[in-house]
């Protein structure tokens, strides 16, 4: 427990600061984080002004807040209720972080004079309480010069600029950083330094190098909490990893969305950032584009296999945002954060089926050669009579549907809603296309069935029987 001895002469009190171990690593920078730290606390549960850090005509560094004044019973270490129940608003818990700063200025030979309204204090070596032969670090306690000050003043001699300067970087209100999106869970920040930071209520607690973002955890879990540790610095990723997660996922901002929907196509290349390894983060990311601008996602190998149809969707004016085949897979099970269909390479192609319309070409406007392939119709149409009793009219246009399964321009469909089978031009480039096309046609209105279908697949059988026998006879042996 912390001792105090009097001396009634000059009126000091010596308070035992009772530090066993000290953090051999820290830094002066590190002790002043602590100061910093406490005394944004303090503004953020008093709500008021601003903490000073400045530096003085006799270059001495100040740290000054406007709270209710530093007391010597927070030298002890105890839990504070007070920033136990308002976590979202303070960065410690413990008086620890003010007592090691206090044995690490110490050591490192920094003058420290504390005021407040409550006393003035300075650190000294003296013997311990009942034990002349031991020193250790006490607060030397008097009484306050000005009972009427507001906040706390610590006044520093020995330190540099630099170990300021370093010190404020620890804290995002010092840092620069630009916050792009805030949630419920805290926020997503620009990164602007080679590795990206990882803040807790404000203070820097880990680096990432393959971070995409920075960001500033305001909700914490309880296994963050615990990993808030004596040094408050370099905290395990499984400790904040769910927390950046939340938070990615409860935003909705392009800012965080856009950035992520481009990592995501170096995916494949193994060069994307940790954050799109994720694939529920992911795939918010194209919740997120799909419900506010003109998207299609496709997958590597779409890029290869449908090139047309993707340079049709971009002419269209749609983005083409290429992810990877695990998120792929996705995107039919799930709507975009307005409750829309996700605009995968299919969807596009439904889409662009249901808005298509027919470019016919007459008979007139055949060309010779074309008008006696087409004629051949005619013959067919009268071997085949049972068979294409359900067709009406056989047509031709210059443009057709999409086929959902490759992405390409079907050359001939049956179309049972006008009972039309329609013929793409093109085919009428040889009398072979032509009649398989119109064969394979006349095979889905027979059967009424799709491709890939038993049914289709026994009235192309029937068709190749019918037209077989026909040709055979009429060939000379």
């Amino acid at each position: 427990m912390a001792g105090e001895a009097v001396s009634d002469a000059s009126r000091e009190r010596f308070f035992d600061l009772n530090i066993q171990q000290l953090l051999e690593h820290w830094t002066i920078a590190d002790a002043l984080r602590e100061i910093i730290a406490n005394a944004l606390d303090e503004q953020g549960l008093t709500g008021t002004e601003d903490p000073q850090i400045y530096r003085d005509e006799d270059e001495a560094w100040h740290i000054r807040d406007f709270g209710r004044g530093l007391r010597y019973e927070h030298f002890t270490q105890n839990e504070d209720a007070e920033k136990l129940s308002k976590p979202g608003l303070v960065i410690g818990k413990f008086g620890v972080g003010l007592k090691d700063a206090m044995a690490l200025f110490e050591r490192h030979g920094v003058g420290v004079e504390v005021r407040s309204r409550h006393a003035e204090i300075t650190l000294a070596n003296v013997a311990k309480h009942g034990f002349g032969d031991v020193e250790t670090l006490h607060a030397v306690v008097k009484p306050p010069d000005d009972p009427g000050m507001a906040g706390t003043e610590f006044i520093f001699s020995g330190i540099s600029d630099k170990d300021v300067a370093v010190a404020k970087d620890f804290f995002l209100r010092y840092s620069g950083d630009t916050v792009i999106d805030g949630t419920r869970y805290g926020s997503v920040l620009q990164r602007e330094t080679d590795s990206a930071r990882i803040y807790v209520n404000g203070l820097r607690v880990a680096e990432e190098p393959n971070f995409l973002f920075s960001y500033n955890i305001t909700s914490l879990t309880k296994s963050l909490r615990a990993a808030l540790n004596r040094e408050r610095s370099n905290v395990g990723r499984q400790a904040y990893s769910d927390r950046v997660k939340g938070i990615l996922l409860a935003s909705t901002a392009s800012g965080v969305a856009d950035p992520l929907i481009e990592d995501l196509a170096a995916f494949e290349r193994g060069d994307n950032h940790d954050e799109t390894a994720w694939i529920d983060v992911g795939l918010h990311a194209c919740k997120i584009a799909n419900a506010h601008q003109r998207v299609v996602f496709v997958t590597a190998m779409q890029m290869h296999v449908a090139g047309a149809m993707v340079a049709r969707a971009r002419d269209d004016g749609n983005r083409v945002v290429v992810v990877p085949e695990t998120l792929a897979r996705r995107l039919p099970e799930v709507v975009d954060v307005a409750g829309n269909a996700m605009r995968d390479l299919n969807e596009y192609v439904n889409e662009w089926n249901d808005s298509f319309e027919y470019d016919f070409v007459s008979i007139e406007e055949l060309d010779e050669g074309e008008r006696a392939i087409f004629a051949l119709a005619g013959p067919l149409r009268g071997l085949l009579r049972e068979e294409v009793q359900a067709v009406k009219e056989i047509l031709v246009s210059r443009t057709m549907r999409i086929d959902s399964v490759s992405s390409h321009e079907v050359v001939g469909v049956w179309d049972p809603a006008t009972r039309h089978i329609v013929i793409r031009r093109d085919q009428l480039a040889s009398a072979e296309s032509f009649v398989s096309t119109l064969l394979h046609e006349v095979g889905h209105a027979f059967s009424q069935a799709p491709d890939r279908n038993e049914l289709f697949e026994v009235a192309l059988t029937h068709l190749l029987g019918r037209t077989g026998v026909v040709a055979a006879r009429n060939t000379e042996p």
